[in-house]
């Protein structure tokens, strides 16, 4: 449950989720509740929900697959976070977050490219 201590609930709530992957309670590969199921747990908006696991993806900790859901990655990286704020953990973050995006990006410009050549 998110509590009322200053701190953004979508802040508490990434913490949270952080812990339990870190501590090994939401092991790699495995899916994190729905956002639906995390907004019950947490009673908190659909909205703050998805800005914390919109962190988690920023920092690389889980993974979205269309249609099948977020699960934790399988290659977690080791470098902590850290709290919010930070400013060095937060450069660490967007370094993760852009090299798995040009990843993503090469796979999705490499599908077109075959597409348009059939």
């Amino acid at each position: 449950m998110v509590k009322k201590t200053g701190r953004p609930g979508y802040l508490q709530i990434a913490d949270d989720l952080r812990e339990q992957i870190r501590g090994g309670s939401l092991p790699p590969g495995s899916p994190l509740p729905s956002t639906t199921q995390l907004a019950a747990q947490y009673d908190a908006s659909l909205s703050v929900v998805k800005l914390a696991v919109g962190i988690l993806r920023t920092e690389g900790l889980v993974i979205g697959q269309q249609g099948k859901g977020v699960f934790v990655r399988e290659d977690v990286p080791d470098t902590d976070p850290g709290p919010a704020g930070d400013l060095a953990s937060e450069v660490i973050a967007l370094r993760t977050a852009v090299q798995d995006l040009a990843g993503r990006l090469a796979r999705v410009e490499a599908t077109l490219s075959q597409r348009s050549e059939s």
